[in-house]
């Protein structure tokens, strides 16, 4: 089962998730901003025109709080009977309302002042910062607006702005109210194509970040190729033609490269020096056999080693003088082993099913990959019931060669241990338990792996990677 991810693995959706964040809050803040000034300047606009029928009201305000009707003017919005626009005043003196035939609704007036004497001088209000008082009696300083919002009994939105005035017989409370769809109505309309708006900026953001993201990480991926070619043994060292922020992880890399070689030539010289040093030796015994008339199993085992102590000379020469990984076709050199295999074990006919592509070849010496080959067709024919399935496919610039037999398989344990130098699970086979190890160590050294597992019919499979030619 996939476990899901907060965090994505790969730095492409690391990035792109996190501009995928910052450009939301961004478009999010952008918008909420944007809805928020849009409804101060209309809200402005709202509250100038109620400002207007209250400036008219407080000039209709007696000095004994009464209000002189004939100067008490409706501007034309508040005219209209029936409609949301309304005024009320109301002081010591009673309440005078617009007349309408709508019910005002509730207001709730701010704390009356107290009536000063007729001598004093009323105190001047704070002034409000964001809108000029209209004059009336007392005076600008004498006023001050304020903003409320209220319901009517049917449940409609409306907006106020209340003054108090003050009189010689108290403070005179002037409210004039309108509908607050004045506000909404405008800013939903706005609202709309801006939305839009941001919402197709946001998709164009996300095409840019994403292009810019493909762009800005296409070095990464021919880092990998050129990685990949070095595996492949096409290139000795990863181009140093990089981009500032992988130029020192490109010196690594072909340092570590380098290094690396460096190591391997050592290893290599050692086995070549231990190959010259036997090859004089069994030159002489080879000799010493055939003068006395020696076994002829015992004759051939000395040719193996001779054969194999003129393989690695030839390695290591061929590794002196630079030479390149050939190519090797697979299908062949199986069906040579095979044909070997059935004369060493023709006490056990064993059925072969082989599906091997005929033109399927492998960067790999070919006594290297006879040898890797032989040493698992042999384990597999040992252990067989009656069956040995080999195929072989190119992906990712490996093959991989699967060896499976029918017989009673390892468990994990046992597959662990079956890879160690010298240890045989087997004592009754006549092996000595080196050819798993040495496949294992042949296959990386040419760039491939090796893994154990168990078959479709029970036994054991072998997986050998190796690195492809094309």
């Amino acid at each position: 089962m996939t476990r899901f991810r907060l965090i994505p693995r790969s730095l492409f959706g690391r990035m792109l998730v996190i501009a995928g964040l910052s450009t939301g809050l961004a478009l999010l803040f952008a918008g909420v901003t944007i809805s928020h000034v849009l409804e101060r300047f209309v809200t402005r606009g709202l509250d100038e025109r109620l400002d207007a029928q209250v400036a008219v009201l407080a000039r209709a305000v007696r000095p004994d709080a009464t209000l002189d009707r004939t100067r008490a003017v409706d501007l034309p919005e508040f005219g209209e009977p029936g409609s949301d626009w309304s005024w009320q005043v109301e002081g010591p003196a009673g309440r005078f309302d617009s007349g309408t035939t709508r019910p005002l609704p509730p207001i709730t007036p701010p704390a009356p002042k107290p009536a000063p004497p007729i001598d004093a001088v009323p105190p001047a209000p704070q002034p409000d910062p964001e809108r000029p008082h209209p004059p009336g009696p007392g005076g600008p300083e004498d006023h001050a607006l304020h903003a409320g919002d209220t319901r009517d009994r049917s449940g409609n939105r409306l907006h106020s702005r209340t003054m108090d005035v003050a009189t010689p017989r108290g403070s005179v409370t002037i409210t004039a109210i309108g509908p607050r769809r004045i506000v909404e109505d405008p800013l939903r309309e706005a609202m709309i194509p801006l939305l839009g708006s941001l919402a197709l900026l946001g998709v164009g953001l996300a095409l840019a970040t994403f292009v810019q993201l493909r762009f800005g990480l296409r070095p990464l991926r021919d880092l990998r190729t050129a990685l990949a070619a070095v595996r492949a043994g096409t290139e000795r060292h990863v181009p140093d033609d990089q981009p500032g922020e992988l130029q020192p992880l490109v010196t690594e890399l072909n340092a570590l490269i380098d290094q690396n070689a460096a190591g391997l030539a050592h290893a290599r010289q050692h086995v070549a020096n231990l190959a010259h040093g036997l090859k004089t030796p069994l030159a002489a015994l080879s000799l010493k056999l055939a003068e006395t008339g020696a076994d002829d199993d015992v004759r051939d085992m000395v040719e193996q080693i001779d054969r194999r102590v003129r393989h690695h000379l030839g390695r290591a020469r061929a590794d002196a003088t630079g030479g390149a990984r050939v190519r090797t076709q697979i299908a062949p050199a199986v069906d040579d082993l095979l044909a070997v295999l059935r004369r060493i074990h023709a006490d056990r006919p064993i059925a072969v099913e082989r599906a091997i592509p005929a033109d399927l070849a492998v960067a790999i010496d070919p006594q290297d990959l006879d040898e890797m080959i032989g040493n698992l067709l042999d384990n597999g024919w040992r252990h067989a019931r009656s069956a040995l399935t080999i195929d072989a496919r190119a992906a990712d610039g490996m093959v991989t060669l699967g060896i499976a037999d029918d017989g009673d398989g390892l468990d994990d344990s046992a597959i662990a241990e079956a890879m160690l130098p010298g240890r045989r699970l087997d004592e009754r086979s006549d092996g000595h338990g080196f050819g798993l190890s040495i496949t294992r160590e042949l296959a990386e050294l040419n760039g491939g792996s090796l893994a154990l597992g168990r078959s479709p019919t029970g036994g054991l499979i072998a997986r050998l990677s190796l690195p492809l030619r094309a």
